[in-house]
């Protein structure tokens, strides 16, 4: 045991303090034994007190306690090491002493408790997963294992590892243990199964021209002699397949391939080799631009096909032309068209997902949208409060409802156990939706069925919309499937109703039988002007069934094999309950201020027949309106993207003479002109440093600031985190799984770039020696060993545990105690009658001690007298 301090440097004090302390003593002439003295030595003892403690002192009290820490690699690069890495720490825990407190911890890119500190013994169980184990960080693991140890103990830590880092650097952090009482031991893991292949580059030009031959360059990293197979697609189409022989080491192979298609070409390369020991690097991504004339992609029914594919300038644009089913699933199927026009298309054709999509690449990647009307778009076709709704300069919510007749809709919903999950999400969604569409004093219903009918509103008034939402959102789902008893009830509920439109919707993904008298109730419902439409979900529904009903019961049947149509479905059938959406009356439109319209039309306005009816958007341009001042034509921008609703049709049914005038080609050559995005010649450059670290750099050093929107190929925004390093470059970290990402990046002078960036595949997935130069430094720098022998692990450790004991709070307590002695002393004079009698006694003894001397001082003091 020892006492020691933590602040030194406050002994300094002592210096100018001794020095005063010694004049004032030589100053005040003080006695030995005095008074002044005596508070002279309580005042010294005070001060001395209150220095010591401002040295933050303590008494080392020592102990045997210490703690041995196993921290665990657990990432991919040495995923089947595991058992191995787990065998060596049971080995080593069969040498624990008593003293030696034991804990097991597991990192990849995160970091994870296994099994915590503790001086029992200790069971090794197999761990679950790590979810982060596609990075490998032990800097971060050494400090958060470290900061769960108990201080000042004797602390060694086992670093079981490849040391191959993917994230962090661990030598950055080695001089805060050099020297400390952290000791780390490190334990080279290998991976058992050595043989792996993997593509280690691919790399196609970052632009081309149509038709030009593109230099393809596929490097591939092997641990041995092997062959394969390597496959090269373009846009998910396979173009290129070749058996090759794979030596040892590094293997290129080049390919020379014509650029077919236009915008964003999706390459990719695939290798296919038996007995790999990873098959996630075995697929790389690669993107290429091919630059042409703009490209416009016009969305058609086969119900309604489109004329304006044949108005369009075929010389100065290349146009496509999609059936609404046949619309890409992901964002590269639409970056290559710089406007995408949908021509009286019905939402439940599209769905929620593509919609979705087609959102990002309007808002994040500049491309230009159209809506054109016609009986099957806007409010009819389905698109309230959908992704394209807030695409759209207009709503489809319409101004003067109290105009519409008098609705009565019942909605019947399966419920059963099949409908869990999504199906039951998106259903519950859509009946939200069309809820929202209607007034608050129209007739509304809902039933949710499975073997049994639940009354969930009953047919009644809708009154409070959000109450009404709020249960149907609240529907679990359970039991089996009776489907028309909910129906037959819809039928009854309705029956009496004295309303101009009464409507029954029925969804179920389900089979189940009917009763006999079915058809009697449908057909007796028709009679009281009830009508019927059917949704099937998914791909299980009696579709022969429910078509049957919808027939019968004078509605409409869908098919909904695509769950995410089902909201479209209902507020399509909730807006056809009524036609005052379109409005018939022949008109003349009228023109607001923006030339690059308004200089089409200076011989005048042709007269058009009808348009569907919607609401513009605060922020919108309207560009032309009716005489009841709703919109024929407006336009905004959306993000990055200019979109236009056009709510007239294009074949002239509806467009009347403007179909039929002379300068109608010139109307749609606008439209897209006004669609398509301005696009600099590759203003940005986008590199790749590590992992998912981009750096975007202005070669043109004309902006200052960049914003940046990244998405992946399924529209969902991608998680990253920016870091200005100058005017006009940005360094950008991406969150995501290897694949294709699409970068849309914007300055602040309006300029606009997109590019589809290849996210490579892990550096765990490399295949690579262990590091064990790495291993041997962090050892040797701490003190530790590189060992092999697991007994090792729980020898001795140099640095002796010690508990400390703080006194400074001890010395200035008595430093208070001393002071108060000090004042009372002062304060009543005690200190003076204690002087005194030290002075008596010391006279006493110096007096004469015979009895003569006695007496002759009493005679003396007789005479006196």
């Amino acid at each position: 045991m020892d006492i020691r301090i933590v602040e030194p440097l406050w002994l300094l004090l002592l210096v100018p303090i001794g020095l005063y302390m010694g004049y004032t003593w030589k100053a005040s002439k003080l006695k030995v034994i005095s008074k002044g003295a005596i508070l002279f030595v309580l005042r010294s003892a005070v001060i001395l007190s209150l220095v010591f403690a401002l040295t933050v002192p303590y008494i080392n009290l020592p102990h045997k306690e210490e703690q041995i820490l196993f921290v665990v690699d657990r990432s991919v690069s040495i995923e089947d090491a595991g058992q191995l890495a787990d065998q060596w720490i049971a080995d080593s825990l069969k040498e624990r002493k008593e003293y030696q407190a034991s804990g097991i911890y597991s990192f990849g890119g995160g970091f994870r408790t296994d099994h915590q500190l503790t001086d029992q013994a200790v069971t090794i169980a197999s761990p679950e997963p790590l979810p982060t184990a596609n990075k490998t960080n032990i800097a971060n693991a050494v400090d958060l294992s470290v900061a769960l140890a108990k201080r000042n103990v004797a602390t060694r830590l086992v670093l079981l590892t490849d040391g191959l880092e993917t994230d962090g650097s661990i030598e950055e952090l080695l001089p805060k243990y050099e020297n400390s009482h952290v000791q780390i031991d490190t334990v080279v893991l290998k991976k058992t199964n050595v043989a792996d292949a993997s593509i280690s580059l691919f790399d196609t030009p970052r632009t081309a021209f149509e038709g030009e031959k593109q230099l393809l360059r596929v490097e591939v990293e092997s641990s041995s002699k092997t062959a394969g197979q390597l496959l090269i697609y373009r846009n998910d189409e396979e173009i290129n397949r070749e058996e090759v022989v794979l030596d040892e080491g590094g293997n290129v192979f080049t390919y020379s391939m014509e650029a077919k298609g236009s915008g964003l070409l999706k390459y990719e390369a695939k290798l296919i080799v038996p007995n790999d020991g990873l098959l996630e690097n075995n697929r790389m991504l690669s993107v290429t631009m091919v630059e042409q004339s703009p490209k416009v992609l016009v969305v058609q029914t086969e119900r309604n096909p489109s004329v304006i594919p044949s108005l369009l300038d075929q010389n100065a644009m290349d146009v496509d032309v999609l059936q609404a089913e046949q619309l890409p699933e992901t964002l590269s199927g639409y970056l290559g068209y710089g406007a995408i026009i949908f021509d009286n298309v019905p939402g439940h054709l599209v769905g929620e997902h593509k919609m979705t999509v087609i959102e990002q690449a309007v808002k994040n990647f500049g491309t230009g949208f159209m809506m054109v009307g016609g009986e099957d778009s806007f409010g009819l076709g389905g698109y309230f409060k959908s992704p394209i709704e807030r695409v759209l300069p207009v709503e489809m919510e319409v101004k003067g409802k109290e105009q519409l007749p008098s609705l009565g809709l019942v909605i019947a919903m399966d419920r059963s156990g099949s409908m869990s999950g999504s199906k039951i999400v998106i259903a519950r969604e859509a009946a939200a939706r069309a809820v929202d569409l209607l007034r608050n004093d129209d007739t509304f219903g809902f039933t949710a069925f499975d073997h049994e009918i639940w009354e969930v509103i009953p047919v009644g008034t809708l009154g409070d919309k959000q109450d009404v939402i709020d249960q149907i959102l609240s529907i679990p789902v359970a039991g089996g499937t009776d489907i028309f008893p909910s129906v037959a009830k819809g039928y009854e509920d309705l029956a009496d109703l004295k309303l101009q439109r009464k409507h029954i919707i029925l969804l179920t993904d389900g089979q189940s039988s009917m009763p006999s008298d079915y058809e009697d109730i449908i057909t007796e419902g028709k009679t009281n002007n009830v009508t019927l439409s059917t949704v099937s979900i998914g791909t299980d529904a009696d579709v022969g069934l429910l078509e049957e009903l919808a027939e019968l019961g004078g509605g409409r049947f869908y098919n909904a094999i695509d769950e995410s149509t089902v909201p479209a479905i209902l507020t399509r059938e909730t807006s056809m309950l009524t036609r005052t959406y379109i409005e018939d009356n022949p008109f003349y439109m009228n023109l607001n201020n923006v030339p690059e319209w308004t200089s089409l039309f200076t011989e005048g306005v042709p007269q058009m027949n009808a348009y569907i009816a919607t609401t513009p958007k605060g922020t919108s341009t309207i560009v032309a309106e009716s005489p009841k001042e709703d919109p024929i034509l407006a336009e905004w921008m959306y993000g990055l993207g200019r979109t236009v609703a056009f709510t007239s049709d294009s074949t002239g049914k509806w467009a009347g003479d403007l179909a039929r005038w002379g300068g109608y080609g010139d109307f749609w050559n606008a439209a897209v002109s006004r669609l398509l995005p301005s696009y600099e010649s590759v203003p940005y450059l986008i590199t790749h440093e590590r992992g998912g670290t981009y750096t975007v750099t202005d070669t043109s050093k004309n902006s200052a600031f960049l914003d940046i929107a990244i998405v992946n190929e399924k529209g969902n925004d991608v998680n990253f985190v920016s870091e200005p390093l100058a005017p006009g470059k940005v360094r950008v970290t991406l969150d995501t799984d290897p694949g294709l990402v699409f970068f849309g990046v914007s300055d602040d002078k309006g300029g606009l770039f997109e590019a589809g960036v290849s996210v490579p595949y892990s550096d765990e997935f490399k295949y690579a020696e262990p590091n064990v130069q790495l291993l041997e430094k962090i050892s040797e720098r701490t003190g530790g060993k590189v060992l092999e022998d697991p007994t090792e692990a729980f020898r001795p450790h140099p640095y002796k545990s010690a508990d400390q004991l703080p006194i400074a709070q001890w010395l200035v307590m008595l430093g208070m105690i001393l002071f108060f002695v000090d004042i009372t002393l002062r304060r009543f004079g005690m200190l003076g009658g204690l002087v005194r009698r030290k002075k008596d006694d010391t006279e006493s003894v110096s007096t004469p001690s015979s009895t003569e001397d006695h007496v002759g001082a009493l005679l003396k003091a007789k005479k006196r007298r």
